[in-house]
């Protein structure tokens, strides 16, 4: 007899899973070797009462050894090259992103509770709690540098929800530039900036590439330097550089304490002697004490945030210095554009594909506005990024190259 469809091809692999559990059960502890070796002789039980294709075989014996030794489903989605983003939405409804298009696949867990064990798996490896009295966790897999974001019932009406963003190599600007989202000519330029120590802050939407672009711009610090590199979930991958300080924030215990946010590594890391601060982005009141580095002598500051333009990061990044100073207006604008020397934008466009739109620059504060300096804008006709315009703070090139 031959496996004609999926729910005859179900109903094998059931069969497989209970004989491959009844023989854990008898055996204690086993090792990897010994559950291939139950699965492949529960495989053979089965296909001896029906047919089934070498296919179906292989992937019922990884989709097993997944389930009772690694992440069920999930291990087969992390595995996967193509995929960039994993939502699950409860055990019936998972979605994932290939090449910018998200897609719904034909697959579920076993159970709720199959997935909620998964998610304690997770969250154990990483040493945060997830439960019902603190719904929320967001972290890095170690593994693979893969961000996780689980929200559990019943802030989550549809069950258990786990989003993760996949880091599977890192893109450099020679890529980018192959790919389109840059032009040679303007890597080239950004890559001067990073070297001559502009601070730059990089600016798009959600899954814009922002992350990606920051980890890209840092090959292009000297290897001589010390870098403080500050993140909410360690997702930074820079290499080449010895002298480097990684800190990561934490959340409160299960008491309400031992918080440590993104302010106080801040501050903590002025203390470092740092060459450079990079900060994965910029969200609330930490934005004040990024200000102030930036206008106390501290150069080649990177970090990113979320906005729908550069116009649009300026005024969000206005009200997130309210959150962490209380001055003037005038005053938080005036040192907005003391601090920060370029603003890159990001998009993500209708194809999936991520471009740079625009690069600008910060060009003091006149009238009561930030005055913006665009050098390179994105042209949606020729589809390609143009020049508009010439770099205007040229102090730091003369000392750096001169």
């Amino acid at each position: 007899m031959d496996i004609r469809d999926k729910a005859e091809t179900k109903g094998a692999e059931s069969r497989i899973r209970m004989r491959v559990s009844e023989c854990i059960g008898n055996s204690g502890e086993i090792t990897d070797e010994d559950l291939y070796g139950f699965i492949d002789e529960s495989i053979s039980l089965e296909g001896e009462d029906i047919y089934i294709p070498l296919s179906d075989k292989l992937r019922i014996r990884e989709s097993l050894f997944n389930s009772f030794r690694r992440l069920d489903i999930l291990q087969e989605l992390l595995d996967d090259a193509s995929i960039t983003e994993i939502m699950i939405n409860g055990p019936d409804n998972i979605f994932v992103e290939r090449r910018g298009r998200v897609q719904r696949l034909n697959r579920s867990f076993q159970s709720r509770d199959k997935l909620e064990d998964i998610i304690q798996q997770i969250v154990g490896r990483i040493n945060r709690t997830v439960n019902t009295s603190s719904p929320i966790v967001d972290a890095m897999l170690r593994e693979d540098g893969s961000r996780v974001h689980i929200v559990l019932p019943p802030i989550a009406l549809n069950g258990p929800i786990v989003t993760i963003r996949k880091f599977p190599e890192r893109i450099d600007l020679e890529r980018m530039i192959r790919s389109g989202t840059i032009s040679r000519e303007a890597s080239d330029f950004l890559g001067r900036l990073v070297r001559c120590g502009y601070n730059i802050f990089i600016s798009g939407g959600t899954a814009s590439g922002k992350s990606t672009f920051l980890n890209a711009l840092c090959e292009h610090i000297p290897a001589n330097e010390r870098i403080i590199t500050i993140e909410d979930s360690a997702e930074l991958q820079i290499h080449g550089i010895p002298n480097i300080v990684r800190l990561e924030t934490r959340n409160k215990n299960s008491e309400g304490e031992g918080e440590i946010n993104m302010s106080m590594l801040i501050k903590a890391a002025l203390r470092m002697r740092p060459d450079r601060i990079v900060v994965g982005e910029i969200r609330g009141a930490e934005a004040a004490d990024m200000l102030t580095a930036g206008n106390t002598g501290h150069d080649g500051l990177l970090s990113t945030g979320h906005a729908n333009s550069t116009e649009d990061m300026i005024g969000r990044f206005e009200s997130m210095v309210l959150m962490g100073m209380d001055i003037p207006m005038d005053s938080i604008r005036s040192r907005i554009a003391s601090a920060i020397d370029i603003l890159v934008h990001l998009k993500r466009m209708p194809d999936g594909t991520r471009k740079v739109t625009e690069i600008s620059e910060l060009d003091g504060y006149r009238e009561g506005k930030i005055r913006l300096n665009r050098i390179y804008v994105y042209d949606t006709e020729k589809k390609r990024l143009i020049k508009v315009g010439d770099l205007r703070k040229t102090q730091k090139l003369a000392i750096r190259e001169g």
